[in-house]
Order: C-alpha cells, then structure tokens, then sequence
C-alpha cells in the first residue's frame, strides 16, 4: 500500500462518498437529473496538479 492519496483514488471513491450528500430540488428531479451526474461535472472541473 502507499501511505499518500493520488488524484485517481479520489475519483474512484467520490460516487460512493458523495452519492448520498447531494439532494436535488424538485426542479432537477422533474428534469431527471442524476447525482452521479452532479458528481461527474464537479470532479471534471476540479484541476489536478501533476
């Protein structure tokens, strides 16, 4: 094992993590919004440092 988190360990974990702290608003849930969606774009947009 590696005692340091790497970019690709965050990712594989964030659905399961996150997947629960996300409530969608009437809106989102009439337009079929998924959270694992949600979840897709935010990791998307966060940079990675190499």
């Amino acid at each position: 094992g590696r005692d340091y988190v790497l970019p690709e360990d965050i990712k594989e974990v964030a659905l399961d993590v996150m997947n629960h702290r996300i409530l969608l608003n009437y809106e989102a849930e009439a337009d079929n919004v998924k959270t694992a969606d949600i979840i897709k774009v935010l990791l998307s947009k966060v940079p990675i440092n190499k």
